[in-house]
């Protein structure tokens, strides 16, 4: 039998910065076994087509590489190697526990000779400047405080002309629909979370997360602070999430 965790986290809005850090760390520690199986389940696979959708608007023109911030347990990494033969890739993450079944699920795919995985931390990323083509980021940057730091690093890392992409959930604005999200994230998720996962308190945190991430007309200003033009958002799914895309400007000659 699993043990189960019993344990609240607070408020995100409540948390400084390294306290957020340090949550997302041990939540992230606790769920990676069965995160891909409750995505899927909660999401009624939504998550699967969100990132294809994500994954077909890339554009690989010069390097021919891919990075994947906060790649968990490598899903998006995977679904990019698949679809663009050519291209490689590398992972990034914080989370050991995570990236020990993307390790899994890369070598099941025999991708492991086109996909790398790495420690390290989204503020500060173990790469050279103008590397990659794409630097993309799946339902992570909402577990990032400094979210424009993040975006200013994977413009750093990205080619002149290269993308910068985030895929997030959304907290949704339409009265009815944000009702029902409401429902949803508070009450019913958390009592499914009591009976799937070890730490149903994990759950909390994200929806938590979720409503506290800017709109999308705040985020996508955030990306053009960060330095990044041509933003382009996506609603996917009547809006609950969104895909967001930047360009890093090219040099003047």
């Amino acid at each position: 039998m699993v043990k189960r965790i019993r344990k609240k986290y607070p408020p995100v809005h409540e948390m400084t910065p390294s306290e957020q850090v340090g949550l997302v760390r041990e939540v992230f520690a606790t769920i990676p076994r069965r995160y891909d199986f409750l995505n899927r389940f909660f999401s009624l696979r939504r998550d699967v087509a969100w990132r294809r959708f994500a994954v077909r608007k890339m554009r690989f023109f010069k390097t021919m590489r891919f990075l994947d911030v906060a790649t968990g347990t490598a899903d998006l990494a995977v679904e990019t190697a698949r679809r663009y033969p050519p291209v490689r890739v590398a992972g990034l993450d914080l989370v050991p526990e995570m990236m020990a079944v993307g390790i899994e699920k890369i070598r099941r795919n025999r991708m492991a000779d086109r996909i790398s995985l790495i420690h390290g931390d989204a503020l500060s990323l173990p790469f050279d400047d103008n590397i990659f083509d794409v630097a993309a980021i799946a339902f992570g940057i909402r577990n990032i405080p400094d979210r424009r730091r993040a975006l200013q690093e994977m413009k750093r890392v990205v080619v002149p002309g290269g993308q910068v992409m985030a895929l997030e959930m959304n907290f949704p604005r339409h009265p009815l629909f944000r009702w029902f999200y409401d429902l949803y994230l508070n009450r019913m998720l958390p009592r499914m979370a009591r009976l799937l996962s070890r730490n149903p308190a994990a759950y909390r945190y994200l929806g938590d997360s979720i409503k506290e991430f800017p709109s999308p007309d705040q985020f996508a200003r955030l990306m053009i602070e960060a330095g990044l033009v041509g933003i382009e958002k996506y609603a996917l799914t009547l809006g609950i999430t969104y895909l967001y895309i930047g360009v890093k400007p090219e040099t003047k000659s």
